[in-house]
Order: structure tokens, then sequence, then C-alpha cells
């Protein structure tokens, strides 16, 4: 056997023990990273952590560390709060609103989970104070966070682009964000018609306040929520390739005294709402500065979100100290464990390698009908951003044949590899069904699976359809 499948065969088993024994796939790359580039490339330390992504973990962590602070001083409830307040009794538009908000969180530099682990307790109570279908709540909600999760300044976009350019391919985040943006907007509309939201009313005589979190539900009942593994079934909220806990399922961030902190009498008005105080005030321009510096004038999303990270921690010293715990470690190490292990493969000649083996089903658009197959079948069970930093690089020779146009092919990879995150093995699936008290669990755990089999089925088959078959790129 050569050494070449020898690597493929170890990445497979990264991603199945991370799977199925509730590891970190980033640790588990690392240690394949040292041992084939050790036994079977002949590679020193030196080489192997050349391949480390340095620009890409100062992306990930500062963007983390911004949208962080705005976690723990409350901004992101404000931002929740106002949103659903606009919607005054309009049932019909509730579930919409959670998509919205959903998509701004993760489009403003939110790790997915994160915006599920924040949303989920306020949209499963409202679907049950409305009598909205749960299903139907949990799947825009999920359809939501996806939408907004290639932006230019996001983790998944930032990834995928970062990945993209270190390979050498022609990229378009333009194109990345907004087919991501249009494919879950489409499946979320195709899903509310579908499961009923037509029919919601439109008015209701409840006050909007009631669309407010339970003070007993998983956000706010405990500090950390319990990990579990894969196989604990309906509830479990554990990332299966991160292994660790989904950041954001911490206490109740609706504080934002002076220092940032909760304060009964400064962060909330008399309702108990929470208000625009000058901390959350500073934090919301400071994500409209990181903004408009990376889209318009072209600074680095990293460094300059760590500045304004720093700038508001000099300011709130204690909410800077807790933004630095909501830094999404695990998915840093994820993706840089996966990136540096990539990068192994590379220097051995197994990128290669594989991209003649697809070469070799002599077909391209069928190659690249089942290179998003099985982004959208493991991403349904293990990691999205692994599978994305994983295959686009796997698929390089294939894409410089030009038989199919790389825009299109790398975007279709990285939607067909996200759209499926609401299987109830995905982290954000699974969040649905761990707020999802006062209904019939095990019923919604079925109902999810059955959507998400649906999805994994025909999603990429229609994405490949009409981002690959045109060849854009």
């Amino acid at each position: 056997m050569s050494a070449e499948l020898i690597s493929i065969l170890v990445l497979v088993a990264v991603f199945v023990v991370a799977t199925t024994r509730s590891l970190n796939m980033g640790v588990l790359s690392f240690a394949a990273a040292f041992g084939v580039g050790t036994l079977l490339a002949g590679m020193d330390e030196d080489a192997i952590l050349a391949g480390f992504p340095g620009d890409l973990f100062v992306v990930l962590v500062g963007v983390t560390f911004l949208f962080g602070f705005a976690r723990v001083n409350g901004t992101t409830d404000w931002l929740v709060h106002s949103a659903l307040r606009l919607v005054g009794g309009r049932v019909v538009l509730i579930p919409w609103v959670i998509f919205g908000v959903a998509a701004l969180m993760t489009g403003i530099g939110a790790v997915s989970p994160a915006a599920a682990a924040i949303l989920a307790p306020v949209a499963l109570r409202a679907a049950r104070n409305y009598g909205i279908d749960p299903l139907l709540m949990g799947v825009l909600l999920v359809h939501g966070t996806q939408a907004g999760s290639f932006s230019m300044i996001s983790v998944y976009g930032t990834t995928v682009n970062a990945v993209v350019a270190r390979e050498g391919l022609a990229g378009n985040p333009a194109v990345l964000f907004l087919a991501s943006l249009a494919v879950n907007l489409v499946v979320a509309a195709i899903a509310f018609v579908v499961l009923g939201g037509l029919r919601l009313p439109r008015t209701d005589v409840r006050v909007p306040s009631e669309l407010e979190p339970d003070p007993t539900s998983a956000r706010t009942s405990a500090p950390r929520a319990e990990t579990r593994t894969a196989t604990d079934g309906p509830g479990g909220v554990r990332d299966p390739a991160a292994g660790d806990e989904v950041p954001g399922i911490g206490a109740s961030t609706g504080g934002g005294g002076a220092d940032g902190r909760s304060d009964a009498t400064s962060g909330t008005g008399p309702s108990g709402a929470p208000r625009l105080t000058p901390a959350r005030a500073t934090t919301l321009a400071s994500l409209l500065v990181l903004v408009v510096g990376a889209l318009v004038l072209d600074l680095d999303v990293g460094l300059t979100a760590i500045t304004l990270g720093v700038l508001l921690s000099v300011v709130w010293r204690d909410t800077g100290r807790a933004a630095v715990n909501e830094i999404t470690w695990s998915t840093v190490l994820l993706i840089c464990g996966v990136l540096t292990y990539v990068s192994v493969l590379e220097t051995m000649g197994t990128i290669d390698y594989a991209g003649e083996a697809v070469g070799n089903i002599g077909v391209p658009l069928l190659a690249a009908l089942l290179f998003c197959y099985i982004g959208g079948v493991v991403s349904a069970f293990a990691s999205s951003v692994g599978i994305m930093g994983a295959l686009i690089p796997l698929a390089v020779p294939f894409l410089l044949t030009g038989a199919v146009g790389p825009v299109g092919m790398v975007t279709a990879l990285a939607v067909s590899a996200t759209v499926v995150d609401v299987s109830p093995f995905s982290t954000n699936g699974a969040l649905v069904l761990a707020n999802s008290a006062g209904f019939d669990r095990d019923l919604l755990f079925r109902r999810l699976l059955i959507y998400a089999s649906i999805v994994v089925a025909v999603a990429p088959a229609l994405i490949w359809l009409a981002l690959v078959v045109p060849g854009f790129g």
C-alpha cells in the first residue's frame, strides 16, 4: 500500500474517530500530521509546522473575540430583543425574524453553533407561546445561521477564502456569500410553506415581551451545557467534530452596566428587557467598523477585530477578560489542525494522487457531484468546517484541470457541506433539540432526521446543478 493511500486512510480515520469518540478533530489532525509526516514522509518538526495557518489563526481568534465581547455585555441579547419587538403580534413573521437575526450574527463573526446556542432558547420558547411548529422554527433558525456564514468577515467565509488563496485557486468571496445566502433562503422558504408557515396568524393579542427567553431555559439555567456524545440521543449538544462544549451556552448575558456586566438597573429597562447601554452601543459601532474596514478599506479582518476588542477591553476590563473565554478555541484548534495535516499531504504528494484518482472517473461533472455528496453526507455527522478544510485541497488537482469552474465548484462544496447542518447529529440540530422542552423531543428528533435526510439527498445535486454545471469560474 502506497504512502499516499495510507495518508488518505488516516484522514478518513480522523473523521471517524472524532465523530464516534467525541475527540477534537484538530487534536487528532495534529497527531496525524506528526505521525504521517515523520514516519511516511521523513519530514522534521519544522517542515510539519510550516503548514500551520498562522494568518487564519489570527482571523479566527480576532473575530470570535470581538463577537464574544458582544455576547458577554449583552449586545446580542439587545439585538434579538429589538428584532422581536419589531414583529409586534405578527406571529407569521417570528420565524423569519429568527432567520434574519441568525444570519446577521454569523455574518458579523459568530460561529454558527454560537449563534444557534444564543437564539435557540428564544426561538423554541416563541414556538411554544405562539403554537408554531418546533420543526419549522428550528429549521429556519439553522438555515439562518448558515445563510450568513460565508460573509467576508465570518468564520466559515474567511476559512474557505483562506484555503482557496493558499491553494492558488481562483476565488470569489462575494459569490460564495451570496450563494450560501440564496440557497439557505430558498430552502427555508420551501420549509416554511411545507411546514405550515403560511397558516400562522398574522396578528396576536400578546405583547412582544412574551417572546423573551424563559429564565429556566437551557441557556440561562447553567454556566455551561453538559457535553454529550454522538450516541446520547436527542438533546445532546456536543459538537461531534470538536469534542467540546458548544460556545455560547452560558449564563444569561442580558446585562450591561458600566463594566459591561449584568446590571439590573443600567442594563435593562423597567420591563426587564435589555436596553442600549454605552457598552452595547460602542460594541455595535465596533462591529460596524470591522465590516467597513474589511470590505471597504481592505484591512486585515483578524488584526482589525483584535484591535477593536482590545480597545473595548481597555474601557470595560471585566468584560474583556470574559470575552477571551468566549473565543471558540475548539473551532480554532479544529481548523488549524486539519489544515496543518492537509499541508503534510500536499508535501507528500497525496493531493496530486487523490486528484488523479478523481480524474480517472472520466466524467468531470460526475466527479464534481461526488465531491458535493461527500461533503454533504460527512457534514451531517461531523464538522462542516473540517470537511471543507480537507475536501477543497483534495479537489485542487481536479480543479486545476479546468474541467469545471473553480469558483462554482468551491462554492458548491462549501454550501453542500453546511446546508445539511440541520441534522440532529450536527451541533446546530442538537441545539434545537436541547431547547425543545414542552415538545415531544423524540418526535422532533425523528422529524429533524427525516428533514435532514431529504436535504442531504436533494440539496447537493441541486447545488451542483446550479453552480457547477454552468461552469462558473
